[in-house]
């Protein structure tokens, strides 16, 4: 006889096989003879679905970096970004093939770089007025999102996957006196030769270098997200099934004014931060942050570099707190992570696109 663990784990993979079976609708149920216009017939079987998929599904926070849709190198071109953005789908698509609700989070860094450069040349050559940074995160957030909802589409479609897809313009109120308005750390744009950099720096821009050594890029200021606008719905939809892409590139940045009025501010969220804020306040089970390593190391790049694979969140203070990681690059990355941990209890996974579906990979921080 079979032992225990076996059946079941035989049955979970049967339930869910019938849940993924049920939702393609009645070709699935002809199978049975079943017909779903019959009342009783109809709410048995809707309430054996919703109770398996409530068993099952987990809502799932996933932080996709910019950078994962435009590859350092690349010019940005419609056909580089939607190959990457297909690539990226088909990694999600895994995840949620395996029962996960999900949110998408998305960063921008690149793409909103691109954008204060079409319109640095357009006001140079045509005269046509400079948009602030927050009508440019929302140009991005515009562009990228359509980009992940084709996308996802597609593959869905390919997949036999029924399941609605939205994204929708997100603002996020920051605060107007938040300290980072005096440090700007948070880069923007594409990478520049050092020898480049003398005449953007006569416009006001600031740098810093890459810790990878891949060269210089335009940083900007990051302050904290204080509240994702209409996170309500965005937990609705998601509960309900739908894959909802918000909070792209962290958001338009706005503050609220005395009399409640929203009003842009010139800055860039990080979009880990902000979608750790979003995973709060939706009550994500697991939050994911995607970036371009598999794994957190310490002591990076040198010949003491030790990969970080299940960390407790006082340990991973530690390291932060010993500078173990770049400001504008994992630092934000790991604040967020712990930021979700310690407020919801659960866990956190930074790790690239490649290891999303794989159980135990990447760096998994939990509450001690």
């Amino acid at each position: 006889m079979p032992p225990v663990w076996f059946l079941l784990f035989f049955l979970f993979q049967l339930l869910r096989w019938f849940v993924k079976e049920f939702s393609k609708g009645s070709e699935f149920l002809d199978l049975f003879n079943v017909d779903l216009k019959t009342s009783p017939t109809k709410i048995v079987l809707t309430s054996i679905k919703s109770t398996i998929t409530l068993f099952m599904n987990k809502l799932a926070v996933i932080a996709l970096g910019g950078n994962a849709l435009l590859n350092s190198g690349q010019r940005g071109t419609k056909e580089e970004q939607i190959a990457n953005v297909k690539a990226a789908c088909e990694h999600i698509a895994d995840l949620y093939s395996l029962g996960y609700q999900i949110v998408i989070g998305h960063g921008n860094g690149p793409q909103v770089g691109n954008v204060l450069l079409q319109n640095e040349a357009g006001f140079n050559t045509f005269e046509i007025p400079k948009q602030p940074m927050d009508i440019c995160v929302a140009e991005t957030q515009g562009s990228i999102g359509y980009m992940i909802e084709q996308q996802l589409h597609n593959i869905f479609v390919q997949r036999q996957i029924q399941t609605n897809i939205i994204s929708l313009i997100s603002q996020v109120v920051v605060e107007e006196n938040d300290p980072a308005f005096l440090n700007p750390t948070k880069p923007v744009g594409p990478y520049y030769l050092e020898e480049d950099l003398d005449s953007m720096k006569e416009q006001g821009w600031k740098f810093n270098e890459d810790p990878r050594g891949r060269g210089w890029r335009r940083v900007v200021a990051s302050p904290k997200p204080t509240e994702i606008r209409n996170w309500q719905i965005i937990e609705t939809l998601a509960r309900q099934g739908n894959v909802v892409i918000a909070a792209g590139g962290g958001g338009i940045p706005v503050i609220k004014q005395q009399n409640q009025m929203l009003q842009g501010i010139e800055a860039v969220i990080d979009k880990d931060l902000a979608s750790a804020t979003l995973a709060i306040n939706i009550k994500a089970d697991a939050f994911f942050i995607l970036t371009d390593i598999a794994n957190v190391f310490i002591n990076f790049n040198s010949p003491q570099q030790q990969k970080l694979n299940n960390v407790g969140v006082q340990e991973m203070k530690k390291h932060l707190q010993d500078g173990q990681f770049t400001e504008g690059s994992m630092a934000p990355k790991v604040r967020a992570a712990l930021m979700f941990c310690e407020s919801s209890g659960n866990q956190t996974i930074i790790t690239d696109l490649a290891s999303l579906k794989d159980f135990g990979s990447g760096t998994c921080i939990v509450n001690d």
